[in-house]
């Protein structure tokens, strides 16, 4: 597997256990459970994912050589993962606004995708 497809599945990833860490509070099935409303666990939970992000973030490096495309990438990837688990998780519908936004995301996404570096 490429470095950029394995960063990129790092990125998916550390972004649903991200959304998970800050969101679970408000579903149905964890509000008010111990661990998902806990400050300290939560806390404790972003080690692991901080770590993704950071191994996310080296191999896109390794494969760009710049820093900018995996800030955008994530930017994108982050706000279409959001998106879809607090539409499917939280039932937030999304506005035509919040659709343009998404739209847009997936743009800034597939233009980073076409600065790539020959490895």
């Amino acid at each position: 597997m490429s470095k950029l497809l394995t960063a990129v599945c790092l990125l998916v990833f550390s972004n649903i256990l991200a959304w998970w860490q800050l969101n679970a509070q408000f579903t149905d099935r964890f509000k008010g459970h111990w661990f998902w409303s806990s400050g300290e666990w939560m806390a404790i939970f972003g080690i692991p994912i901080g770590y993704l992000f950071f191994q996310s973030t080296r191999l896109s490096y390794d494969h760009f050589g710049f820093t900018w495309n995996i800030r955008m990438i994530g930017f994108g990837i982050g706000t279409i993962v959001f998106g879809l688990m607090s539409y499917y998780f939280l039932k937030e519908i999304p506005t035509l606004k919040t659709i343009i936004c998404l739209l847009l995301a997936l743009a800034i996404i597939l233009i980073q995708f076409t600065n790539v570096v020959d490895e």
